[in-house]
C-alpha cells in the first residue's frame, strides 16, 4: 500500500470550509433566503483546484494541466455530462404541469381517510418520473397544505410526507442527477442499480405507508381538495419509467421521452414550436452548473490522487473499516459527510465517486451496490438537512400560503428517510449480496 500524503487532501478541506462558512454567513447572519444555494459552488471548486495546483512543486504546471485533462476526459465523466444534458432537455420538453394533474386525479378517486397515504405515493411517482425532489416539493407542497387545511390533517404531516416521497424518486429515478452521477461514477448500468436500490427502498416505503395510515386513522377528517386535471402529458414520464425498468439504454430512453414529449406537447397545443425549443434550451441550461461541477471535481480529484491524498485517505479508511460490510458502511458515511458539508447530494456523490471506487475495489463491493449506497445515503442525509434545498423549498412554499412551520416540524414527520436508513443498514449487515455478472 502506498503511504500517501495527508496534505494532498487540503484542497477538499479548503472547499468544505469555504462553502460552509459562506453558506452559514448567507443563511444565518445575512438572512438570505436559500443562503447555501447562493454560494457560488463553481468558484469554491476553482479555489480548491488553485490550492491543489500550488501543491507538489515537483510536478510541473503543464503536467498538472495534463493530469486534469485526463481526469475530465474519462469516459464515465463524458457519459455523465451527456446524460445530464439529455435529462435536462427531457424535463424542459414535458414541463411540470402534468404533476399537479396526477395529484388531483388520484386524490379525486381516493377516500379522504387515505389522502395522506396517496399524497406520499403521488410524490414518489412524480419525483421518480421527473427526477427532481426539489421540483416535486415545489409542485406538490401547495396541494399538501390545501389538503391539510381542507381535511383536518396536520400540515406538518402532509408536508413531511411530500418531502419523504420526493426523496424516494430522487434516489430511484432514471433521470435524477444523483442516479446519473452514481451510476456513471461507478461504471454500472442504471437498471442494475435500480434493481439493487428497489429492494432497499420498497420495505422503507411500505413501513412509511403503515405509519402514515396509523396517524390518519387518529385524525378528524373532512373532505379532500379537488381541482381539474389533464393526464395526457404524463405519457412521456411513463415511457421513460418503463424503458428504464426493462433495461433499455439510457440514451435511447431519454430520446424516447424527449421525442414523445415533443409530439404530445405540440399536438395538444400546450406549446408551439418556438416555445418547445426554448424549453429544451432552458432544461439543458438548468444542468450547466451540475455539469460544470462534474468537470471541476474530475480535474480536482486527478490532482489530489497525484498528490497522494487519496492514498492517505484510503489508508485511514482501511484502519477504521475492516471487512466488506464495514466497508459498505464506510462508503455511506463518506458520501453522507460530503453531503453535510455541501448540502447538495449530487455534488456529494460526484466528490465521493473516486474515493468510493477505490474503496469498492479494496472491499470487493460490486459497482451496482456501491452506486446504490452512494445514492441512498446521500438522499437520506439530504432529506434531513435543515439547510438543504428540499426542506427550505418546502418551508418557502408553506409560508406563501400563510402557514408557519419550522424545519424541525417537518423533520419529525420524515418517516421515509428514517425508514430508508434502517432498511439500508439491514441490507448492508444482514442481507447477503447476490452474485451477479456485472455488465
Amino acid at each position: 500500500m502506498k503511504k500517501g500524503n495527508v496534505w494532498g487532501l487540503l484542497p477538499i478541506g479548503v472547499f468544505v470550509i469555504l462553502y460552509l462558512t459562506l453558506g452559514i454567513v448567507f443563511e444565518y447572519v445575512m438572512k438570505i433566503p436559500m443562503g447555501f444555494y447562493n454560494v457560488p459552488v463553481v468558484v469554491a471548486f476553482l479555489a480548491a483546484i488553485f490550492v491543489a495546483c500550488l501543491q507538489n512543486r515537483g510536478v510541473k504546471f503543464d503536467r498538472k494541466l495534463e493530469l486534469m485533462g485526463q481526469g475530465v476526459g474519462d469516459k464515465n465523466i463524458i457519459t455523465m455530462l451527456i446524460i445530464f444534458l439529455l435529462a435536462g432537455i427531457f424535463v424542459g420538453v414535458v414541463g411540470r404541469g402534468s404533476a399537479e394533474s396526477v395529484a388531483y386525479f388520484v386524490l379525486s378517486i381516493t377516500p379522504p381517510r387515505l389522502a395522506v397515504c396517496v399524497l406520499f405515493l403521488v410524490s414518489c411517482f412524480i419525483s421518480t418520473a421527473m427526477g427532481t425532489s426539489v421540483g416535486t416539493i415545489t409542485l406538490i407542497t401547495p396541494i399538501a397544505v390545501a389538503l391539510a387545511q381542507g381535511s383536518g390533517f396536520s400540515v406538518a404531516l402532509c408536508v413531511g410526507t411530500v418531502v419523504g416521497g420526493a426523496m424516494f424518486g430522487d434516489n430511484l429515478s432514471f433521470v435524477s442527477d444523483t442516479t446519473i452521477a452514481a451510476c456513471n461514477g461507478q461504471g454500472c448500468a442504471m437498471k442494475d442499480k435500480f434493481r439493487t436500490n428497489f429492494a432497499i427502498v420498497l420495505p422503507a416505503a411500505i413501513v412509511t405507508l403503515g405509519l402514515i395510515l396509523a396517524l390518519s386513522f387518529g385524525a378528524n377528517i373532512g373532505e379532500t381538495v379537488t381541482k381539474d386535471y389533464d393526464l395526457i402529458q404524463i405519457i412521456p414520464y411513463l415511457l421513460v419509467l418503463i424503458c428504464g425498468i426493462i433495461g433499455i439504454n439510457v440514451f435511447i430512453t431519454l430520446l424516447v421521452g424527449i421525442i414523445s414529449g415533443s409530439v404530445i406537447m405540440l399536438c395538444t397545443g400546450a406549446v408551439d414550436f418556438p416555445a418547445l425549443l426554448s424549453g429544451m434550451g432552458s432544461g439543458a441550461a438548468g444542468m450547466f452548473e451540475t455539469s460544470m461541477v462534474a468537470i471541476l471535481v474530475a480535474a480536482l480529484c486527478a490532482l489530489i490522487r497525484e498528490n497522494g491524498g487519496f492514498d492517505a485517505l484510503l489508508n485511514g479508511i482501511r484502519r477504521v473499516f475492516r471487512g466488506k460490510k464495514s466497508g459498505q458502511l464506510g462508503v455511506g458515511l463518506l458520501v453522507g459527510m460530503m453531503d453535510v458539508a455541501t448540502a447538495n447530494n449530487t455534488v456529494a456523490i460526484v466528490m465521493s465517486n473516486p474515493i468510493a471506487t477505490e474503496m469498492a475495489k479494496d472491499y470487493g463491493i460490486s459497482p451496482r451496490k456501491t452506486a446504490s449506497i452512494l445514492d441512498t445515503f446521500s438522499c437520506i442525509v439530504q432529506g434531513f438537512l435543515p439547510y438543504g434545498a428540499q426542506i427550505l423549498v418546502a418551508l418557502s412554499a408553506v409560508s406563501t400560503m400563510g402557514v408557519k412551520l419550522t424545519a424541525f416540524d417537518i423533520i419529525s414527520y420524515l418517516f421515509y428517510p428514517m425508514m430508508l436508513l434502517v432498511s439500508s443498514l439491514v441490507f448492508i449487515f444482514l442481507i447477503p449480496e447476490r452474485k451477479k455478472k456485472e455488465n
